[in-house]
């Protein structure tokens, strides 16, 4: 018989032999006991939407650039930065002095050369009269044809010298092209602006566009790998929300209207523009976001990004097996995410058990854990 001596007792071996499995299931017990309690997710499939957030820049549908059409000193503002004006609204006043002198000065030519073409044509026709009774040779009617003629030239050029006086006093006050709202004002009161000062933008934010980029990938996904036009893609596409610089969302949901069907090579990209109404003017030029595309998917395995880990630039999850113990596993997500969930596209299958706590903190592979709900 063997004998063996165990804890200072000699005993058989057959002893020993029912030992050591009581011992291994009460360390097993243990381990059980002092096991830590993390929730867990059985998975399995679903149908979800999934939002991708696009950075954007907003800007009103039409931004006009203020431009004096003449140079001079402004003696007015009529506007303040932000204010909102309606179409024909004055804006900005220039010098008049100069400018309402040279049109009295203009009338005046006016005046003068009418006189000249008064006193032309009565010359002409006296003149005419003498020609009809032989009084006066034909050169001599000719010359005062001529004299009326020119006087007539003259008094066209002093006419059209009024008009373009009287339109550059018109200049002198600038007035909105357009309905909207005032940007920055540069240029007060005592300016010296030219045609090449920009007075102010004035922004028609009644609708604003947002532009962001897609890559290459998302416009293959849109028009399922080159199967339908853009065109037929942009149709068919969900509206889309606008998440505001403070993470909230914006009330009024906006439509996708254009994609470049251009990818500028430097970026990988190409522009895309979604309208969104802005009826309470709460949206301005400049405003930055995230335009919140949703994508529908059916019948797929979605878990949260907070059980996952990455390792060398693959994403792995903690298994829970029957006995309730981990083991790690690579995993295969899509591309589109909403920054919190991830489609599964390989390496789970529905049924199975995952952890969703303390995952890459607590968690560790062959680690037996208590799952919780």
């Amino acid at each position: 018989m063997n004998i063996r001596k165990v804890n200072g007792l000699i005993l058989p071996a057959v002893a020993i032999a029912l030992i050591l499995p009581s011992c291994k299931g009460n360390q097993e017990q243990q381990q059980q006991q002092q096991a830590p309690e993390l929730a867990v997710l059985t998975v399995s499939e679903e149908n979800t939407t999934l939002e991708s957030g696009m950075p954007t820049t907003l800007e009103g549908e039409n931004d006009v650039e203020i431009r004096p059409q003449i140079s001079g000193f402004l003696t007015k503002v009529c506007v303040e930065e932000g204010q909102k004006v309606s179409k024909g609204q004055t804006l900005f006043v220039i010098d008049q002095v100069s400018l309402q002198a040279a049109v009295d000065a203009a009338q005046a030519a006016v005046a003068v050369a009418q006189a000249n073409v008064n006193t032309a044509t009565t010359n002409m026709n006296n003149n005419k009269m003498l020609f009809e009774k032989n009084i006066i040779s034909q050169p001599a009617y000719q010359t005062s044809v001529d004299a009326y003629n020119a006087a007539k030239a003259q008094y066209n050029q002093a006419a059209a010298n009024l008009t373009s006086a009287r339109k550059n006093l018109s200049y002198s006050v600038v007035t909105a092209p357009t309905s909207g709202v005032v940007g920055s004002i540069d240029f007060r009161e005592g300016s010296l602006v030219s045609p090449s000062s920009l007075l102010t933008v004035l922004s028609n934010n009644s609708d604003m566009r947002a532009t962001f980029s897609l890559n290459e990938k998302d416009l293959l996904a849109l028009t399922d790998n080159g199967k339908r036009s853009l065109q037929a893609a942009i149709q068919a596409m969900p509206t889309v929300t606008l998440q505001l610089a403070n993470g909230e969302r914006y009330a009024h949901p906006g439509k996708i209207i254009s994609i470049s069907g251009v990818i500028d090579p430097s970026t990988g990209s190409a522009t895309a523009k979604a309208i969104f109404p802005n009826p309470d003017g709460m949206l301005h030029s400049g405003n930055t976001g995230q335009v919140m595309i949703p994508t529908t998917s059916n019948n797929v395995i979605v878990i949260p990004q907070a059980a996952t880990y990455e390792m060398q630039d693959l994403k792995f999850v903690y298994v829970v097996n029957d006995s309730n113990k981990t083991k790690s596993r690579a995993i295969q997500v899509a591309s589109n995410n909403d920054g919190q969930n991830y489609i599964v596209t390989g390496g789970l299958k529905p049924g199975e058990r995952i952890v969703t706590e303390g995952v890459g903190i607590t968690v560790k592979d062959d680690m037996i854990i208590k799952p919780k709900k």
